[in-house]
This record gives structure tokens, sequence and C-alpha cells, in this order.
């Protein structure tokens, strides 16, 4: 018994000190991530691979301090590097940076954050994404500028969603607005207005709540289907047993 409760203090310790070098980092370095320079760190590497190595890195802590801005940090990349190079390295610390932020979820989170979830009606329908039918749901997150990136990840690894279905969901709903912004530039804003964005977040929405609805009207059907063959069983056997 000692040795459960042990291990259960061990692992609150190691969650509390997680989240205690997480914030300390947040607090002193504050204005150092929001406004990292990209090219100066690119600049100042004494090769070409430890450039990459240290803008990966960067993905890494991207990740796990969420205070490094999304979009800026593409194209300060794709300013730095070569078009080629800069998409594979933005595609690739996307993937780091993903990744990192769910783990970092999962491992804060867990069975706590899924028993909490589950206390609830809305908590429920969130721990029901990991079902097909709601992969739209994490790719619709992913597409939509509105969402912050890291935290979705942090809240998904919390909930234990699917880490393969997660990873490929968000890179798919992540990766157009990697590409546009690594290859264009801020030149990105005048090919998307605002007033485009806002009318194309608004019909991702209309759809998602579409396609929330007829699939509510199907397992009203499947449901009401398989009351009835209950039922049809039910009146044959009574049927066999009157006979």
């Amino acid at each position: 018994m000692f040795a459960i409760d042990r291990k259960t203090y061990l692992k609150l310790f190691l969650k509390i000190a997680a989240v205690a070098v997480v914030f300390t980092v947040i607090v002193v370095y504050y204005d150092e991530l929001r406004n990292l320079d990209v090219r100066a760190l690119v600049q100042a590497a004494p090769s070409l691979a430890v450039a990459v190595l240290a803008v990966l890195g960067v993905y890494l802590l991207k990740g796990l301090v969420f205070v490094i801005p999304a979009s800026i940090f593409y194209l300060s990349v794709g300013m730095a590097f070569e078009p080629a190079a800069a998409l594979f390295i933005n595609l690739g610390g996307i993937l780091i940076e993903i990744t990192a932020s769910y783990l970092f979820g999962l491992f804060l989170g867990g069975d706590a954050i899924q028993k909490k979830l589950s206390q609830n009606k809305g908590g429920r329908r969130i721990l029901e994404m990991q079902d097909n039918k709601k992969n739209a749901s994490v790719f619709i997150l992913r597409l939509l500028p509105v969402f912050p990136i890291d935290f979705v990840s942090l809240f998904l690894g919390g909930s234990k969603y699917n880490f393969f279905k997660y990873l490929l969901f968000s890179f798919l709903g992540i990766a157009p607005r990697v590409i546009l912004f690594t290859l264009l530039g801020d030149k990105a804003y005048d090919y998307i207005p605002m007033n485009l964005m806002i009318l194309l977040i608004l019909v991702a929405l209309v759809c998602a709540a579409a396609a929330a609805v007829v699939q509510a009207i199907r397992r009203k059907k499947a449901s009401a289907k398989d009351v009835h063959t209950d039922d049809t069983i039910k009146n044959a056997e009574n049927r066999n047993e009157e006979q």
C-alpha cells in the first residue's frame, strides 16, 4: 500500500514540478519568447544543420510554453531559409510541436481529466471525439485559426484522444496555413483578406453543425430500428412459446 501511495505522490510531484518549470520559463522569458528572432538565431548557428536543429528545438519549446506566436514564427522561418527548406522545416516543426504538447497534456491530465470530463454531458461529448465519426471535429479545430494550436493539443492529450488520428487530422488541418505563410510570407494576408477568413470560419461552423444534425438523425433512426428489431424478436419468441 505504501508503494502505491509513494508512486502516486511521485507522479503528483512530477506534474507540479513540470508545471512550475513551464510557468517559470514563461514568466522569466515572456518578452523574448513573444519576440523571438528566428533569423538572428539562424545566422548565429555555425552550420545549416545546427540552424535547423535550433529551429526544431524552438518548435519543441513552443509546444510546451504556448506563448510563441504561430503565424509570425512561420513567417520568420520562411525568411530565414530558402523556400523549399523552410517549408520542410516548418512542417517537420509542426509535427514536433503538436507531439510535444499532446504528450505534455497526456502527462498532466491522464485519467484525472477523463474522469472529470465524464462527469458531465458536455465532457462526455468531448470524449466521444475518439470515435471515428468525431474526427472531423479535430480537423475543424485545427483548420480554423481561431483555436490556439498548443492549448487544443494539450487538451486532446489530456483527454487521451487517439494519438495517430490526432497527429493525422492535426497535421492536415494546420498544414495549409503553414504552407501559405511559409511561401507567401506576410503577403498571405493580402491573398486571404480578413473578411474571407471570417466567411470561411462561418461556413465551416455551419457545415460542422449540419454534420452533427445529420449524425444525430442517423443515430436516432438506428436506435429506433434496433428497438423495432428487438420487439420483432420478442413477439416471435412469444408466438413460439404459445405454440
